[in-house]
């Protein structure tokens, strides 16, 4: 593969993660989890993570499975949280690492190059630099408001959003605490999308939901590719 195949793969693989960036709630019961997961596709999610804090091996292995399954009828990208072993086996688009999950390298090692690898950076712009650096191709700030999935998690605060996004060229993704309400204000800071779990998952009409969030993203976001936004 010559550099410029090379640069031109990895530049539509990041144009993929823009958008509603649903992160999947902690549920056992996987026939109604597909049915909530399917209606947020029907609402126009554009990258779907498999994330459950609370499953054995084998029911996150059933869930991953038909989740990846699904999310590539609809032609988006499936990220398995945490595991980079469980997105390779059930044939995931990447996985996403938090500061105990393991490093890009190793992640990089298992996957593959085509695959992606998010990373958490919390509130420190530094996790950031060293996750470009080790070849990450997205990075993810938070928690921006109070999150009942993560009660303790650091702030971030917006003007982080806008410092990576001048300084990297990966996609910044925005989680903690995100509803209808406040998500304009990231967007608008520069987050290419937006990670959203209980205001989706746990609204009465989910579809609607996640058509509302792509509106809001449709209306405030920056345009998606920049100069910066793109390897060289």
């Amino acid at each position: 593969m010559t550099r410029m195949t090379r640069v031109h793969a990895i530049n539509t693989r990041r144009r993929r993660l823009w958008g509603v960036y649903a992160v999947t709630p902690d549920c056992a019961n996987t026939a109604d989890l597909l049915h909530r997961v399917h209606l947020a596709l029907l609402g126009g999610i554009s990258v779907l993570q498999y994330r459950n804090k609370t499953a054995n091996e084998a029911l996150r292995f059933e869930q991953a499975q038909a989740l990846c399954q699904l999310a590539h009828a609809f032609s988006i990208p499936f990220i398995v949280n945490d595991d980079a072993r469980l997105a390779a086996d059930v044939g995931a688009d990447g996985v996403h690492l938090g500061a105990a999950d393991g490093g890009v390298t190793e992640a990089r090692a298992l996957l593959g190059k085509d695959k992606f690898i998010g990373v958490s950076c919390y509130n420190r712009l530094p996790l950031a630099q060293a996750a470009v650096a080790a070849g990450a191709d997205y990075i993810a700030f938070g928690a921006f408001y109070p999150s009942s999935s993560k009660p303790f998690a650091v702030r971030a605060t917006p003007e982080l959003l806008q410092q990576a996004r001048v300084e990297f060229v990966v996609p910044v993704v925005a989680i903690g605490g995100i509803n209808l309400s406040n998500s304009a204000a990231l967007i608008q800071s520069g987050a290419h999308a937006v990670a959203v779990i209980s205001a989706l998952f746990d609204a009465t009409d989910i579809r609607l939901a996640a058509q509302n969030f792509a509106g809001v993203f449709a209306q405030h976001a920056l345009p998606a590719h920049t100069t910066k936004d793109l390897v060289t």
